[in-house]
């Protein structure tokens, strides 16, 4: 048997091989435990300082996270001598458990229980790393371990950034794109992940688990690209009739392209995911029944109450009036509203959220004035929440109040103006008023260039856009047209592989072949 560092006794055969190398059992004969080593591998066997960095950065960052959800670190070094001379290595915690790739390969699809337990367990352990301002980047089945006991483990946080101001350091190379393609979040194509890129992911994770497939799948890199960025995915429950609506839903809120349409925290995730947890039944051949130590313990835990301070703030006093005095509402009125109205969205009862969250904006907009931040909040919900259920008319009066109020408020140039606006031509495309969507898009175009210039992504969405409306009303010339030149741009700055090319080439070759 092959021992390193005169400590780790391996054992004959590795139990797991990944992009960054292999992970063997072995018995740490000093301590007398079993633990797992990680070898990093160089490409044909050369040293590669990125993979050495990654490798580095990995230890150093899974140490520094102390949480029951994350395999403990117990020594990290280079091998000196034997077969694996000059190798640096990782000894971790070795897990009693499963992958849930395989879990779900040998289920398929999960128990809609035990999938929303593993989600859930997976959003602790996000909510402690974004505490640490850690993303991991690279959330997939793979990288979660269910233990015999039930637990969870988030594995490989090697390709994860730190986002605290001290510790900012890129392992990739420039432009490099950094993840697991079916499982990548559509702003890691343009090198931006944030926090919420980790949701996207356990949203492709969540659907994998609940139906057997991922979101987007294709026989090349290409087509798989394409889907993250643009493609809609099938609603769960097209798939599999006994998931909840409420957790399809979440699902497709999980999946939204733009990162501040999900869901703002783990926190928020986990509560969402709770309602949906029931009595977990046995999972034949990965988790084992019974009473277990790890089970007495937490179910002592889990009993603790946590209730969180209630932050009163004052509220502004109106000015006399000879008019009625508006009905009186608080900030705390105002919060429970929103959430009771996401959870009506969550259940699809988008006109009973509708209709409570209108109430409570014109109640709320007299007495904190309709510029305050949570009327604001409470329009931006019913835009939403009417958009989603399907009344476009209201929806798009509803965004096209917003840009303008917004436009007073923060300027014609500001972020939120330019969304609303946009949200605001799509209503009406959806509608069949597609001369007032265009006219709106080629307007908003303008402004974006203005503002953004041709080479953000904002604009290149957008002429895709307009390309595709222009098509859909049966000006495919033009339609061809535009995206050839954006096509041709974008060759231009970014070289023919760029996912965005590949994605107008075969926008256009659709619209040829039809």
């Amino acid at each position: 048997m092959t021992t390193i560092a005169d400590r780790y006794q391996l054992d004959p055969v590795h139990i797991g091989k990944g992009g960054m190398g292999e992970v063997w059992g072995a018995t740490d004969t000093r301590l007398r435990r079993r633990v797992a080593v990680k070898f990093i591998s160089f490409p044909d066997g050369k040293p590669d300082q990125e993979l050495t960095s990654r490798f580095v950065r990995e230890s150093q960052l899974t140490a520094r996270m102390d949480h029951p959800g994350v395999p403990v670190i117990h020594d990290a070094a280079r091998v000196g001598d034997g077969p694996f001379e000059g190798r640096l290595y990782l000894v971790m915690q070795l897990i009693d458990g499963v992958n849930v790739d395989d879990l779900v390969a040998e289920h398929d699809p999960l128990p809609v229980s035990w999938a929303v337990a593993i989600a859930a367990q997976t959003c602790a352990v996000l909510s402690y790393a974004h505490d640490k301002q850690l993303i991991h980047r690279d959330l997939k089945p793979s990288n979660l371990m269910l233990s015999r006991d039930g637990t969870v483990k988030v594995l490989d946080f090697g390709l994860a950034v730190a986002l605290d101001a001290s510790d900012r350091s890129r392992i990739t190379r420039t432009n490099q794109m950094v993840g697991t393609l079916a499982y990548m979040s559509p702003e890691q194509f343009r090198n931006e992940p944030s926090a919420r890129s980790d949701f996207y992911a356990l949203g492709c994770v969540l659907h994998r688990m609940l139906t057997g497939r991922v979101p987007f799948d294709g026989p090349t890199e290409a087509s798989i690209m394409h889907g993250q960025i643009y493609g809609h995915p099938t609603p769960v429950r097209e798939l599999r009739s006994d998931v909840p609506a409420g957790l399809e839903a979440l699902v497709l809120r999980l999946l939204a392209k733009k990162p501040e349409e999900r869901p703002a925290s783990a926190d928020e995730v986990y509560a969402l995911l709770m309602p949906y947890l029931s009595a977990l039944g046995e999972l034949p051949g990965a988790v084992q029944p019974g009473l277990s130590a790890s089970r007495m313990y937490a179910g002592v835990v889990g009993r603790v109450l946590v209730t969180p301070p209630t932050v009163v703030r004052p509220m502004p006093v109106p000015k006399p009036s000879s008019a009625a005095e508006p009905e009186p509402i608080s900030l705390g009125d105002v919060a429970r509203a929103r959430r009771q109205a996401e959870r009506l969205t969550r259940e699809s009862r988008y006109d009973e959220a509708a209709r409570m969250l209108s109430r409570t904006a014109e109640k709320a907009g007299p007495l904190l004035g309709t510029e305050h931040s949570d009327v604001i909040g409470v329009r931006i919900d019913l835009a939403n929440v009417l958009f989603t259920g399907g009344d476009y008319a209201k929806a798009a009066g509803a965004f096209e109040r917003l840009s303008q109020d917004l436009a007073v408020r923060d300027g014609p140039d500001a972020d939120l103006v330019l969304r609303f606006r946009l949200q605001e031509a799509t209503c009406h495309a959806v509608l069949g008023d597609s001369d007032l969507a265009l006219r709106q898009l080629e307007r908003l175009l303008a402004d974006q260039l203005r503002i953004y210039g041709d080479d953000d992504s904002r604009v290149t969405e957008l002429r895709e856009q307009i390309g595709l409306l222009l098509h859909g009303i049966g000006r495919t010339a033009e339609a061809v047209d535009g995206l050839e030149k954006l096509a041709s741009d974008l060759e231009r700055r970014h070289g023919p592989g760029h996912p965005a090319v590949r994605s107008a080439r075969e926008a256009i070759r659709r619209m040829k072949e039809n």
